[in-house]
């Protein structure tokens, strides 16, 4: 049964954003994905339930009862699934951690918000619509800009990263853990000061 047996809530909901299919696996658009499979590894949870067009698992992290949620809608559609799983579990917006791809940073830089437009995100985008409005928290992790202004941004972003910047990527994850646990607590700013960079 373990820790949470007879217990139904939850109180925090951290969503990786990303595409389904295994060709799209080590993609940039895929950055959310790899986030939440490091989460997912670092809190000993199983991400295998499926529910809300995605696959989730509920973690014990801290005192806090996470529900970690990988849509399966595709990028673009992200908040079908997200809206309604925090729907289920009375999850408010401001207890919502998105965790996804930023073009507009270098490779392995963070940027931490508790709320914000979609930024031309779709997926953020998707989100906003789905559950009614921008004061979520997101993680948005850089990718890297497109070489040049006429690189077609869907090729950009459905990419594979060259070997360096993979590494800067997952170098940063053990921050975003770190971030994550901040915010939960209610400790953003510490959050914002230690690892926007």
């Amino acid at each position: 049964m373990g820790i949470f047996s007879g217990a139904s809530g939850a109180d925090w909901l951290i969503a990786g954003l990303g595409n389904p299919e295994q060709k799209y696996e080590g993609t940039r658009h895929n950055t959310g994905f790899a986030a939440l499979d490091y989460l997912a590894k670092s809190w000993s949870c199983d991400v295998t339930k499926a529910k809300w067009q995605g696959l989730y698992g509920i973690a014990g992290v801290g005192g806090h009862r996470v529900v970690l949620l990988k849509p399966l809608t595709y990028m673009n559609l992200s908040g079908q699934s997200i809206g309604p799983a925090a729907a289920f579990y009375k999850i408010p917006r401001n207890h919502i951690i998105v965790l996804c791809d930023d073009i507009a940073q270098q490779p392995g830089h963070i940027r931490i918000r508790p709320t914000g437009s979609a930024g031309g995100h779709n997926g953020l985008k998707s989100i906003i619509a789905c559950t009614g409005g921008e004061d979520f928290n997101r993680i948005r992790i850089g990718v890297g800009a497109k070489p040049r202004p006429d690189y077609d941004l869907a090729d950009w972003v459905l990419g594979r990263f060259p070997a360096q910047d993979a590494e800067l990527v997952a170098g940063r994850l053990p921050d975003v853990e770190s971030a994550c646990r901040l915010m939960m607590d209610g400790r953003l700013a510490e959050a914002q000061n230690r690892y926007n960079h």
